[in-house]
């Protein structure tokens, strides 16, 4: 069984705070909207999935037991508190565009006058929590895919390398790029993977080494700086990485390290696979290029565990993404199927 990183019930909502693992397990109440905002900024939740589901359910909770006198009043509070869940984190396009079909949906609802108030608020909250419904099934159907493909023709089981934490904890439930991995050893076909342990925030390290050891699958944790040195030296039959947004071109945005990863494995023939649901997918971008960077602070750098590990007044810079160009990119693995990148507006364009 794997983790349950959401627990949502009725309005009420739970986190598992990432900022404890692997020390502690311990689930957060959010309250409302405010909490919503600051366990993301805060990365007590992170994984562009888990972002969209925890700021939309947040919201929900906001507005589960409050009466609105009339439908106007509850689209102007719904927008705005959407506007400002959004500025969370300006990198992983998936908030965004679930804000933006609560939005159509809500201006869809104002606009029929067989809507009652209460009616607009409840049509609003079923469609938040099937969220979280539909990201497990799409989470499922990623690993299928994905392990279709890796398996093909395959008469061994696999060495797999992946980054940062793409598994439970960034999802609703199995993982997109840990959930291609978690399929591929439902098949019996998983030999090992590795797992960098993505500094500065060590997600890796502290939380998809977490699901690995709790899955009991065979693994074992590199730094970022050993790629290039276990391409070299070990057989390595493919990486898959998540996104945290994916131009329409087919270059992706992902934890920092990621290009870098992409760049060794093209040097030594190592396919390259992103795997993310479709609502990663910005074809408003035209390329990498327009994708806005977050810029975390600091102390991110220079600290561990709250003890300084940098030599005081050192400058630093730290970008929690970088973008990979298409062309590096094997294949990205999604709900609908393994698609070039090249492929990928036209698919959005036939949803």
């Amino acid at each position: 069984m794997t983790l349950e990183a959401i627990k949502y019930k009725s309005g009420q909502l739970q986190i598992l705070d990432q900022l404890l693992l692997p020390a502690e397990s311990k689930y957060i109440p959010v309250a409302g909207v405010k909490d919503g905002w600051s366990a993301i900024h805060k990365m007590q939740v992170r994984g562009a999935p888990a972002i969209a589901i925890v700021g939309c359910l947040s919201l929900v909770v906001e507005i589960y037991d409050k009466q609105y006198e009339t439908k106007a009043a509850l689209a102007n509070e719904i927008g705005e508190h959407l506007q400002y869940l959004v500025t969370s984190r300006p990198t992983a396009v998936n908030l965004k565009l679930a804000a933006d079909d609560v939005k159509g949906q809500v201006e869809s609802l104002l606009a029929n006058e067989t809507v009652t108030v209460d009616g607009m608020k409840q049509e609003v909250i079923k469609a938040i929590e099937y969220m979280l419904e539909k990201d497990i099934s799409d989470n499922r159907a990623i690993g299928d895919n994905g392990a279709n493909v890796l398996v093909k023709g395959v008469d061994r089981p696999l060495k797999l390398l992946t980054h940062c934490n793409t598994g439970s904890l960034a999802t609703a439930g199995y993982g997109t790029a840990l959930g291609v991995i978690r399929s591929v050893n439902e098949r019996n076909l998983l030999d090992h993977v590795y797992c960098t342990e993505t500094r500065p925030y060590n997600q890796g390290a502290r939380l998809t080494a977490y699901e690995l050891v709790h899955d009991k699958l065979p693994a074992t944790l590199v730094t970022d700086s050993m790629v290039a040195a276990l391409l070299s030296s070990r057989i390595i039959d493919a990486i898959i990485v998540g996104a945290d947004r994916v131009a329409a071109n087919g270059d992706t945005a992902n934890k920092i390290g990621t290009y870098q990863m992409a760049v060794v494995a093209k040097h030594h023939g190592v396919p390259f696979y992103v795997a993310a649901p479709f609502t990663s997918i910005d074809v408003a971008i035209e390329d990498g290029s327009h994708i806005k960077i977050e810029e975390r602070p600091e102390h991110e750098l220079t600290h561990i565990g709250g003890q300084r590990i940098a030599a005081p007044g050192i400058g630093c810079w730290n970008p929690a993404f970088d973008v990979t160009p298409a062309e590096l990119i094997t294949g990205i693995i999604t709900e609908r199927g393994v698609l070039k990148p090249c492929e990928l507006a036209e698919k959005v364009r036939q949803k």
